[in-house]
């Protein structure tokens, strides 16, 4: 994390790579995973390494990039970064449909991202979170809203909009944003600011799960304890938002998503509850193993950021 010298405090460029960080582009654009060519670092033995290079091509070696991607630190500090750019497309549109339940959302942002017409994102905001949104063409539809997104050239971002909307009308009533409110739309979606109000301070988490078990999951999840939820990602992505309990739904979150083969991290707790409860979901035995041996290969005496992702490591 970084600031701007007046106490606000923003995301950094190697933030998002030792984090892995993906928006609601990811579909189309990847993770940040997907764009980090070579970097140069110092591991937690005090020895400075390199890995990949500076162009797209071939490099011999380890490729160490995808496995410091996602590492959180803590298993070097990344001094100097080359990554992959793509420029901003000309144009971008939206397609709206109202009105779905959350499990038809899932089956009509299938059907878009099955399609020919190049999606490059898609959510489902249920009715509740809607109605939260500051895009006045969301808030004002008086129910759930289902948003599939085109970019590229404008007359190519014009002809796919207008053929998603021919496909996703048998889901539900269709309406269209331009570029600004898309711009409005998606960054609400990729800061999940739904979420985010000063008085909204209920545990927060982020399931990771196949598509098709996304409200399946969730459907579970909210069955047991309170709270709210909504899908990106074609609905392999689930922002909850659960009413405080003795331990912000642990056991019922983490119980959902291992049956979905899906994995959930803690994104914001209580004190208290993050002293007891583990941020990142706990790995099988044999892939703990591995990680704590890549751990100590790189940062033997555990001096970068220890137990940051789990314990002991």
């Amino acid at each position: 994390m970084g600031g701007d010298g007046r106490g606000n405090v923003g995301g950094t460029l190697g933030g998002a790579i030792a984090c892995n960080l993906a928006g609601p582009r990811r579909l189309k654009a990847g993770a940040a995973r997907d764009h980090l060519l070579g970097f140069s670092a110092v591991s937690g033995r005090g020895e400075t390494f390199k890995s990949g290079g500076r162009v797209v091509k071939n490099v011999t070696g380890f490729d160490l990039s995808k496995l410091i991607t996602g590492s959180f630190g803590t298993l070097a500090v990344m001094t100097e970064v080359s990554v992959k750019v793509l420029p901003a497309p000309e144009k971008t549109r939206t397609v709206l449909v109202f009105g779905c339940a959350d499990a038809d959302a899932v089956r009509a942002m299938t059907a878009a991202l099955h399609s020919p017409y190049e999606v490059a994102s898609a959510a489902h905001l249920p009715a509740a979170i809607a109605g939260a949104s500051g895009v006045s063409y969301v808030s004002g539809a008086g129910g759930a809203v289902t948003a599939v997104s085109v970019e590229g050239p404008g007359p190519s971002v014009e002809f796919r909009c207008g053929a998603l909307r021919d496909l996703l009308a048998p889901f539900g009533q269709i309406e269209e944003l331009h570029s600004a409110n898309s711009a409005a739309l998606w960054r609400e979606v990729r800061d999940v600011v739904y979420f985010a109000g000063a008085a909204d301070q209920r545990p927060v988490w982020r399931l990771s799960v196949p598509p098709a078990q996304g409200t399946r999951v969730a459907d579970e999840i909210l069955g047991n304890v309170d709270g709210q939820a909504f899908y990106d990602w074609g609905g392999g992505l689930v922002w909850l938002a659960l009413n405080e309990s003795e331990d912000s739904g642990h056991r019922t979150v983490r119980e959902a998503v291992t049956r979905s083969g899906g994995h959930a991290t803690l994104v914001r707790a209580s004190t208290e509850t993050r002293a007891q409860v583990p941020v990142f979901h706990p790995q099988p035995e044999p892939l703990a193993d591995l990680t704590r041996r890549v751990k100590l290969g790189f940062d033997p005496s555990g001096v970068l950021n220890p137990g940051r992702m789990y314990e002991g490591v």
